[in-house]
């Protein structure tokens, strides 16, 4: 390091000194966010580095970034990309490409899902040309069931898409079970539960493809991106095509002839020894990230663990301090998991003598931030008025998410002191309506 990057970096950390100021918290004025980012002096530092190297596009750091999470996720590849959302649209096109042959999925399939979803588990499904197939969940743990997948299965089932919902794991290890007994596809999307396991292992690990989110609220951030997660290597070429515009070529960019072949392929109806770099096996995208959500993403991967650890204190705190407050459905843990919590999910019982809404609208008033179990439900959205569906049984806990159901944070970012305020909150609303 030169001196004046020493000294521009220097300079960095007392900016950062200055203007990162932790103020009192005053009840009721003071916002408590639902979810939020934690950035300290490595983060500011790490951007600001990468930044002054001036080289954006994806580069040393991006496959760096790629090597420690795929070894953090225990899977043999990861695949940055820019969101998790296009993480999920990796993940279903993959299983599209002629490269899986007689395997590959084909427009009319049926992919099992959920509606009480954020709509870009199921989105990648519709743009495929295939058909989603939606199932109610529990309540309490909000995910579906494996009975409830099974009895979804149809002479078209082709893959099972379902996120663990608020970093609580569905029943994973019967999930895959049942999708190798039924030579399904099964993708776990993990935005909401890095760090969570099931059966003692990292969610991520039990399906073909898992796919993750950097977002800022989510457990670690790039300010946006994702990342594709698989052990199965023809996938994770299929994946990295379909990123890289499509292109066959796997060299990377700046690199040439890695392959040592570059000018010696016959592919398509192409003339032979047409350069592979211009070579394309994929209808794709350009889904990469840049070299400063890496250098960023390296920086919080550091803090990952602990960033997990305080999301399950704050849970537990908020679970203690709600316990045996009427007319409140509680969260709990899936049997057999470890969840590391994206928030605090409550659903109100119907039978309540107060709504959800009201209950919501107190909480706002007094600077609590609270979110929607993102959808509710999918079908009764103007977006999917007119697309091909199928629903199996009723979703009639679906439904009551939609009217009924909200969370608050647990992020690392928030004090005891907020998350007892939080708590003090909602028992003097039901104390008083109830």
């Amino acid at each position: 390091m030169n001196d004046h990057k020493a000294l521009i970096l220097d300079e960095v950390r007392k900016y950062h000194d200055d203007v990162q100021t932790v103020g009192e918290f005053v009840p009721g004025v003071t916002e408590i966010w639902p979810t939020g980012a934690v950035h300290d002096v490595a983060d500011r530092v790490a951007l600001v580095e990468a930044a002054l190297e001036l080289r954006v596009a994806a580069g040393q750091r991006a496959r760096r970034f790629e090597s420690e999470f795929a070894r953090k996720m225990k899977r043999r590849k990861a695949l940055l990309t820019t969101s998790g959302s296009s993480a999920n649209l990796l993940a279903v096109s993959a299983l599209t490409s002629q490269r899986l042959q007689d395997m590959r999925l084909r427009p009319g399939d049926e992919v099992i899902t959920v509606a009480a979803a954020f709509p870009t588990t199921v989105n990648p499904i519709l743009q495929n040309a295939l058909v989603p197939v939606f199932v109610d969940v529990e309540l309490g743990t909000y995910n579906p069931t494996v009975d409830m997948v099974a009895r979804a299965i149809g002479p078209k089932t082709r893959a099972i898409m379902i996120a663990h919902t608020v970093g609580n794991p569905f029943d994973v290890a019967d999930m895959a079970r049942l999708a190798t007994e039924h030579d399904l596809f099964l993708i776990e999307d993990n935005c909401d539960a890095v760090g969570s396991r099931y059966d003692g292992e990292p969610t991520g690990t039990f399906g073909d493809l898992a796919t993750v989110s950097f977002y800022p609220a989510h457990h670690m951030t790039m300010g946006e991106g994702g990342c594709v997660l698989t052990s199965n290597l023809v996938l994770a070429r299929v994946v990295e095509s379909l990123r890289d515009w499509g292109r066959d070529c796997w060299c990377e960019p700046g690199e040439s002839n890695t392959c040592l072949k570059r000018f010696d392929y016959q592919m398509g109806t192409l003339p032979r020894g047409y350069d592979h770099k211009y070579i394309y096996s994929h209808v794709g995208y350009n889904l990469k990230a840049t070299e400063l959500q890496a250098a960023l993403g390296l920086s919080q991967l550091g803090k990952l663990d602990d960033f997990c650890a305080a999301r399950r204190r704050n849970w537990r705190r908020l679970r203690e301090g709600l316990d045996g407050v009427p007319y409140l459905l509680l969260p709990e843990a899936t049997p057999r998991s470890d969840p590391s919590w994206y928030g605090f999910v409550i659903t109100v019982d119907p039978e309540a003598p107060f709504e959800a809404s009201e209950l919501v609208g107190f909480l706002e008033a007094r600077k609590i931030g609270t979110r929607r179990l993102f959808a509710g439900n999918l079908v009764r959205h103007p977006a999917y008025a007119d697309q091909p569906y199928r629903i199996v049984g009723d979703l009639t806990n679906t439904d009551i998410i939609t009217t009924q159901t909200f969370h608050v944070g647990v992020y690392p970012g928030l004090t005891d002191e907020m998350i007892d305020y939080v708590v003090s909150s909602i028992t003097e609303f039901v104390r008083v309506r109830g």
